[in-house]
């Protein structure tokens, strides 16, 4: 018999992560309700350690062996860079500042109103035993399971936007906006969570250094043709996401904040969406897969899903709460307020990354994980059928 190389292991655990979501997603016509990259998270679950490992350990041991998975986390990563990076160059950063006010206060309900929510219920569950990991102190869990409440997942969101067609709409650059200063927040919260000050104070050694050296790069792009500009770009990012790595702000952070730093004019516009719908088809599947094959839970019966129930209830009302109040302060009008509420509670990826850290540092338990798990995809499931009639409605009310 055969004996298949490294290679084609590889291949044969591509053609899976390609094919099997993509016939669950168009067989079940189940776009509307759960898009695609729901189905890529939900396939790389039930593909992961905690299903496909736990039934078929010697098939799940063979295709996704350590080899196999550090390829696909080196392709994953990649790709989600260059897609935060293409959407940090599409958020206007002057508007943002013209708009300075309304984006500080809508960021900033928009993350404690749920962040109080999401912590209260995680005080009442830790009055039942099995959710506390043993390394965890009380106010490390609350902190945690309240800022997975709050927490919206950026790329998620960028995808379900441009879904719904208003990704460049002044609405979708003001989730834009709003969103990016709250995942910003969440790996400060983090470095919090787990005492690291050594990152705190590299966090700080990073912004500085960050400015100086977009001054620099802003100097240097105009002056260079637009074919140039672009490999220049990869490089610039390939720096920030190290670089913010490296100060405990997660590479994603730093590959969105160099893109923020770069004007949209420098590029052709044909050209930036082309290259993002080609990462959309070609890698970023890998990276919805690769994040649940990382995924390690253990269903603990009723008990997880009513907790799961919880903490959907607490994410998904705190945030519109929160966005109900920026609203109201700064004199939304009728209706805009819930739209935004509904696209900011999005959670899925960004959310399932922290709650793997706090789960590898034994903060939170498996129990815990997989209810934090089951919320952020209930959550991002309700999205688009929320959202869509919403703007269907205000369309027609404008062309009246």
């Amino acid at each position: 018999m055969h004996a298949m190389s490294p290679t084609e292991i590889f291949l044969l655990a591509m053609l899976l992560i390609f094919s099997a979501p993509y016939a669950v997603w168009r067989l079940g016509r189940t776009d509307y309700w759960a898009p695609l990259v729901v189905v890529q998270i939900i396939g790389g679950i039930l593909l992961g350690p905690g299903v496909l490992g736990a039934l078929f350990p010697g098939y799940y041991a063979f295709v996704f062996s350590p080899q196999t998975i550090g390829s696909l986390n080196g392709i994953a990563w990649w790709s989600v860079m260059m897609f935060v990076w293409i959407a940090g160059i599409e958020l206007d950063l002057g508007e943002a500042w013209r708009q300075r006010r309304e984006t500080t206060v809508t960021a900033s309900c928009a993350l404690l109103v749920p962040l109080v929510t999401g912590s209260l219920a995680a005080l009442l569950m830790l009055r039942f035993p099995g959710w506390r990991g043993p390394q965890g102190a009380t106010w490390q869990v609350v902190l945690g399971i309240g800022m997975a409440c709050a927490v919206t997942a950026l790329p998620i969101l960028i995808l379900l936007m441009e879904k719904l067609e208003i990704l460049r709409q002044p609405l979708g650059q003001r989730v834009l906006r709003y969103a990016s200063l709250d995942d910003v927040a969440i790996w400060g919260v983090l470095a919090i969570i787990l005492l690291d000050w050594e990152r705190v104070g590299r966090q700080a050694g990073f912004f500085i250094g960050f400015t100086i050296a977009t001054l620099l790069i802003r100097r240097l792009m105009p002056r260079i043709p637009e074919r140039d500009r672009w490999y220049v770009s990869l490089v610039w990012l390939a720096a920030c996401g190290f670089a913010g790595d490296w100060a405990g702000l997660h590479f994603m952070v730093g590959a969105f904040l160099s893109g923020v730093v770069l004007d949209a004019r420098w590029f052709d516009q044909e050209r930036m969406d082309q290259f993002r719908h080609t990462i959309l088809l070609a890698v970023m599947p890998v990276y919805f897969l690769s994040t649940g094959l990382k995924t390690q839970w253990d269903v603990g019966g009723t008990t997880v899903f009513a907790g799961a129930a919880l903490l959907l209830v607490a994410s998904v009302t705190g945030k519109l709460a929160g966005i109900g109040l920026a609203g109201r302060i700064l004199g939304w009008k009728k209706g805009d307020a819930l739209t935004i509420g509904w696209l900011l509670q999005t959670k899925a990826l960004i959310m399932i990354i922290f709650v793997n850290i706090l789960l590898d540092k034994q903060i939170i338990t498996n129990e815990t994980f997989t209810a934090l798990l089951l919320m952020a995809l209930a959550s991002t499931m309700l999205t688009v059928p929320m959202v869509a009639p919403r703007l269907r409605r205000a369309e027609r009310i404008g062309q009246r």
